[in-house]
This record gives structure tokens, C-alpha cells and sequence, in this order.
């Protein structure tokens, strides 16, 4: 049975014998920097990660690579059941860029028992990222057709409604969390219509 280290060491092989350069150069024009980023596509990596199993040591040395696939990776191979709450806060500090962050919201947070829990915390904090990440998971539990309670559901208006002031990433996460909050039903549909017309105003 192989350790973790050697586990690591044959997805890296693997990654580099998928590389795409032209892929990879094309990120790098768009503003997405890594360290390394061997410009995988993602139905290849969701192939590596069928080849390993599902497990919370090796998905968290990939999340320590500062490597674009290993972190993919990661959120492909964390186990939800040891994945604490502070685990979670520690991924979004370390979250390197919105492509991460997307999918390791679809890839893990959505399936985390207390997904709305964080999602509520994190759109209250100050940094970008967090907001980002809340934003992101509410809009991925909307989609799915979870639906706050009236007091939750007032809570996420305020906060949009203040953060669609904030920097364009963040306005973007909030704008897609609010697109899927308005598919619930006609009720929050218009609620969602209302606060952006008040943003554009």
C-alpha cells in the first residue's frame, strides 16, 4: 500500500504527462497565477481522482501544493465526515484564486453538513475570499433548492445588498447568489429583482 508522499508523487507524474501548455499559457494571460499550473482539463483530472481513493491525508497534502491541478484535486478527494469546520476557514485563507474557489465550493463545501452555517459566517467577514466562498455556497444550496427561513433569507438580502457595493469579485459571486436565489420562487424572485435595481441605482 502506497504513503501518502509516494501517492503524491505519482498523481505529479500524471499531471505532467497530461500538461497543456497552451491551456496553461492561456490562464496565465487571463490573471490566473500559480506557482505551477500544468493546464489540465478538468474531465482528465476528474479521471486521476477516480484512480485514488477518497482520503483526508492525501487531499490535504494536495491542498499544501501550490499547484493549480493538486488543489483541484484536493477538494475531488476530501472526505466531508473529517472535514472540520476550522479546516474549512484554513482552505479559504490559503484560497489562491476564484477558479479554486468555485470549485471546491462545487467540488466539497456544498456537501458539507454545515454548508449553510459557514456560508452565513463567511459572508459576514471582511476578507474577499470568505465573502467570495459564502456567496459562491449559498448560490450552489440555492440552486440545489435550499431555502432559508425568513430570518436567513433577510440576513443574505442585507449582506448582498451592502457587498454588491464591494470589489467586482465579490460583486460577482453576490450577483450569482442572488440569480439562484430568485429561481426559489416569486416571492424572492422579486426580492432579488429589487436589490439590483437598487445596485445599479
Amino acid at each position: 500500500m502506497m504513503d501518502v508522499q509516494e501517492t503524491l508523487r505519482n498523481i505529479k507524474t500524471e499531471l505532467r504527462l497530461s500538461m497543456n501548455g497552451v491551456a496553461s499559457a492561456y490562464m496565465r494571460e487571463n490573471g490566473m497565477r500559480y506557482k505551477v499550473n500544468f493546464g489540465v482539463e478538468l474531465p482528465r483530472l476528474k479521471c486521476i481522482a477516480a484512480e485514488y481513493p477518497v482520503s483526508h491525508e492525501l487531499a490535504q497534502a494536495l491542498w499544501k501544493e501550490d499547484i493549480r491541478e493538486c488543489k483541484l484535486l484536493a477538494s475531488m478527494l476530501q472526505p466531508t465526515e473529517s472535514f472540520y469546520p476550522e479546516i474549512a476557514d484554513i482552505w479559504v485563507e490559503t484560497m489562491p484564486n476564484i477558479e479554486i474557489a468555485q470549485h471546491t465550493v462545487q467540488n466539497l463545501f456544498c456537501r458539507l453538513p454545515y454548508a449553510s452555517e459557514k456560508a452565513f459566517e463567511w459572508i459576514a467577514a471582511e476578507n474577499d475570499m470568505f465573502q467570495i466562498c459564502g456567496y459562491l455556497l449559498l448560490a450552489n444550496l440555492f440552486r440545489r433548492g435550499c431555502r432559508p427561513n425568513e430570518r436567513a433569507a433577510n440576513e443574505f438580502l442585507d449582506q448582498a445588498g451592502t457587498a454588491l457595493q464591494g470589489p467586482i469579485s465579490v460583486r460577482r459571486a453576490v450577483i450569482a447568489a442572488i440569480q439562484k436565489y430568485q429561481t426559489l420562487d416569486e416571492t424572492t424572485h422579486a426580492q432579488g429583482e429589487r436589490l439590483l435595481k437598487e445596485a445599479v441605482v
